[in-house]
């Protein structure tokens, strides 16, 4: 321990508030022997810290402090640039030196199972060693200044439909290879100060609970060293959490979590000697950031907001060009078209909602370089409902203008934190806007925003397409600098876009029961099932064009043959044969030409984003471990490489394969490889909706977990609202609340209130109330969903109403 002067001068009670938050956002002080309390804020692309003295307007939503708002990793990721990513993390840092923040809450490192997935926007691929590259150099970024982060949400959280209480059910070697591989990434290069410990189940154990994925994995495997802290209301068993290796509860359970651990401890349960060691690395945390913690930094907003512009121009990813229509030419007349002109699209929704410092718009951007443009909004973003005025107003102006340049995509009611989305379409609205503009004029350009893969039937009717995602606050000019060839695309999509919803790999098991979601595709994830499978896809991971052309020459493998514990390195060039400077994103792919084992049809293993002059040629070096080709062997508890010859693929995507040689890998490590092909055979054609039960099984290694909830079962502090809709009472509240949703939201915003209210659990109505919601008044709320005595109930609801009124003004000032 580094603390234990400290540690002998504490008392229980003192060590196990360290254990929980001071309030929503604060950790716990202990001033008699000088541990300070250090504020921790959302979020992955900017700070959304806490106004202290809101106004009746900033009381209505979630935003901060004014700050600098970055793109999201939906969009740094495709600019496949380490570098940029920490030049970010750098920038964030300064911004939380001036704020005193002490722990930025990101990055998010979940992999993209689903592009339903209504928290996509937030983390960086469907690929973990891209996402692993990309958190890794993005907590490095943030670290150098002294500030720590918050990787997130540790693991398989890949949803946002019963997120607090779903049960994800994973083989171990899906685990390994897909899902915990980018945290592993970023833990043994960067050491996040925290990791965030998911809301939902793995494989029946709450993750902020799971001593196999704290402890035996996290610490004594991946040798981590930092704080593990519950995501805000994901804690379930005090306890049960700290012996798992959890550290922190957040928020503030108002001191029920702190009187646990005492008891635990006089009781036994918990040895004070353990409690020490995770009080040992709260104290080291919090002095720590007392080094660089000062009321004199400050940050030039304006510098930091070309930076976030750098990051978006570098991110937007050019998906279609005919006819060479990009970049535009300020003769040309443009009819601007698309209330996302001025009014973008350019963040996320949720807990990393912002408050922009400034917001540029493309049209004001395209006005102030001179081009000849003109604006109709075509339709009302607050609605999916085609307003035809605005309509006949936008097609009068396309008929009249030399390229219509609309401005489409997912608007902020449909993706968020909070809730999944049904479908891949963006508004109809946006597509009846495009087909009558595409009727008038044939040069339609279209500029798209958003956070997650959509479905384009509409893609033949446009010349172009430049798919600017969530950009952020300087996305405006970014688009505009682009468009206009100021700046070259150079971005590269960092997930697959499927033809539709229904050829994604999980759509059969997405999301899942109200119990719990099998993960039955296994590895067979993103481009890896849909390349495995020979599955048409609308646009291939890591496609992106960009106004020059690149070409492949002079692969070079350092070894013809090697053993598993030996380095390959590869060399190749790439030329920029075109008229104009650019940036190409060269990607390594390494497949298996035989295996035991089933094995995607290639892996991503290493790239590079190579910035080149026109006529510039350069040489790429990329160096592959035994990692690149290893699979988790599940009996050995190791990773495995199987002897044999595998293809070194380099290309521009995954579909555009341009250099290739061959490399024979001998094993060193002789043991039992697992053989599903009587057990499991549909895994070897990758053909996952053919998958049944009796195969997952087979993978799974054990009996499947339950899926429905037993018949009868009483409701818990664990359970929702929703889990009581089948009883008498439950189903006349959970009515009720639908009912009142709805006649106080519109469709879209509805899903996100319907899933906030009947799909938290009960335990967090305690957990997340400081104070207002008593545990009395939770006996009292299942002694009415259980349909055990309503009088008595209302009567045990009712009798805390003091509580609730005093409690309810800190509980306000905290959020």
């Amino acid at each position: 321990m580094k603390h234990p002067e400290i540690l002998a001068k504490m008392t229980l009670e003192e060590k196990a508030s360290l254990c929980s938050g001071r309030d929503y956002w604060n950790t716990a002080a202990v001033e008699s022997v000088g541990i300070p309390s250090i504020m921790m804020t959302d979020g992955p692309h900017g700070i959304r810290k806490r106004i202290k003295e809101k106004t009746k307007e900033q009381k209505k939503s979630l935003m901060g402090v004014p700050a600098i708002c970055f793109p999201t990793a939906a969009t740094t990721s495709c600019s496949w640039d380490p570098d940029l990513l920490y030049k970010m993390g750098e920038t964030l840092g300064e911004e939380c030196l001036k704020e005193q923040i002490s722990v930025l809450l990101g990055p998010g490192t979940n992999i993209k199972r689903s592009p339903l997935c209504g928290r996509n926007f937030e983390y960086f691929s469907e690929d973990p060693y891209l996402s692993g590259t990309c958190a890794s150099a993005f907590i490095d970024g943030v670290q150098s200044k002294g500030i720590g982060t918050s990787m997130k949400h540790f693991a398989a959280n890949s949803q946002e439909t019963r997120r607090m209480t779903v049960d994800s059910v994973v083989d171990e070697r899906t685990l390994r290879e897909i899902y915990l591989t980018a945290f592993e990434m970023a833990v043994k290069k960067s050491q996040p100060w925290t990791i965030m410990a998911a809301y939902n189940r793995l494989n029946a154990t709450y993750c902020a609970e799971n001593k196999w994925l704290l402890t035996d994995v996290l610490r004594n495997e991946w040798g981590y060293k930092g704080i593990i802290v519950t995501d805000w209301g994901a804690e379930n068993d005090r306890v049960a959490g700290l012996l798992a290796g959890q550290e922190l509860e957040m928020p503030s359970s108002n001191g029920i979590g702190n009187r646990q651990i005492v008891a635990a401890v006089r009781s036994g349960i918990v040895s004070e000697e353990y409690l020490d060691e995770l009080c040992d690395r709260m104290i080291d945390m919090a002095l720590k950031a007392c080094k660089v913690r000062g009321s004199n930094y400050t940050y030039d907003s304006d510098a930091h907001h070309e930076i976030a512009r750098e990051i978006a121009e570098q991110s937007m990813v050019l998906l279609r060009n005919e006819d060479h229509i990009l970049p535009l030419q300020k003769e040309q007349s443009i009819a601007v078209i698309g209330e996302m002109a001025k009014s973008p699209r350019y963040q996320g929704a949720g807990s990393s909602l912002l408050n922009p410092i400034k917001l540029d718009n493309a049209f004001d951007s395209m006005l102030d370089m001179g081009a000849k443009v003109q604006y109709a909004a075509g339709y009302n973003k607050k609605t999916d409902k085609t307003d035809f005025t605005l309509l006949r107003e936008a097609t009068e102006l396309a008929k009249s203008c030399d390229v219509a340049l609309l401005f489409l995509g997912l608007t902020e009611d449909f993706e968020s934190e909070g809730y999944d989305r049904s479908h891949l379409h963006i508004p109809q609205s946006h597509i009846e806007l495009l087909n009558a503009v595409a009727r008038v004029n044939p040069n339609v350009v279209v500029v798209l925003s958003g956070g997650s893969a959509i479905e384009m039937p509409w893609l033949s009717k446009t010349k172009a397409v430049l798919h600017s995602f969530l950009s952020g606050q300087a996305s405006g000019s970014a688009t505009a600098n682009l468009l206009f060839g100021k700046a070259n695309p150079s971005g590269k999509l960092s997930e697959t876009y499927p033809l539709s919803l229904e050829d994604n790999p999980s759509y059969k098991n997405f999301p899942g029961t109200p119990v719990s979601v099998e993960y039955r595709e296994s590895v067979y994830v993103g481009y890896r099932y849909y390349d495995t499978a020979k599955k048409d896809v609308l646009f291939p991971f890591g496609f992106g064009l960009s106004y020059t052309e690149f070409k492949y020459s002079g692969l070079k493998l350092s070894k013809k043959k090697m053993k598993d514990t030996d380095t390959l390195t590869l060399t190749f060039k790439v030329k920029n044969v075109g008229k104009v400077d650019g940036a190409e994103v060269a990607q390594v792919y390494v497949r298996d030409q035989e295996s035991t084992i089933y094995r995607p049809e290639k892996e991503l293993r290493g790239y590079k984003k190579v910035f080149l002059k026109a006529g510039e040629e350069k040489e790429v070096s990329i160096e592959l471990t035994k990692r690149a080709f290893a699979y988790y062997n599940v009996l050995l508890h190791d990773w495995h490489v199987e002897s044999g010859k595998f293809d070194i693929l380099v290309g521009a995507s995954s579909r555009d394969i341009r250099l290739e040689a061959t490399v024979n890998v001998e094993s060193t490590v002789e043991c039992e490889i697992p053989d599903y092909r009587e057990s499991a055979p549909d895994y070897y054609t990758a053909d996952v909706n053919a998958i049944t039960a009796e195969e997952f099984t087979a993978v799974y290694g054990k009996p499947l977990p339950p899926s429905e909830r037993p018949a009868g079962e009483k409701l818990t502090l664990n359970n929702t609202l929703e889990d009581a809709e089948s009883g008498v009472w439950g189903g006349r509240i959970v009515g009720f609340v639908r009912t009142a949703i709805k006649t106080m939201f519109n469709e879209n915003e509805s899903q996100m209130a319907t899933a906030v209210a009947l799909q938290t659990p009960i335990r967090d109505f305690i957990a997340m109330s400081m104070g207002v919601f008593s545990p009395k008044m939770a006996d009292g709320l299942l002694m009415i969903l259980n349909d055990e005595s309503m009088p008595k109930g209302l009567g045990k609801i009712l009798s805390c109403l003091l509580d609730v009124i005093k409690n309810i003004g800190p509980l306000l000032n905290s959020i």
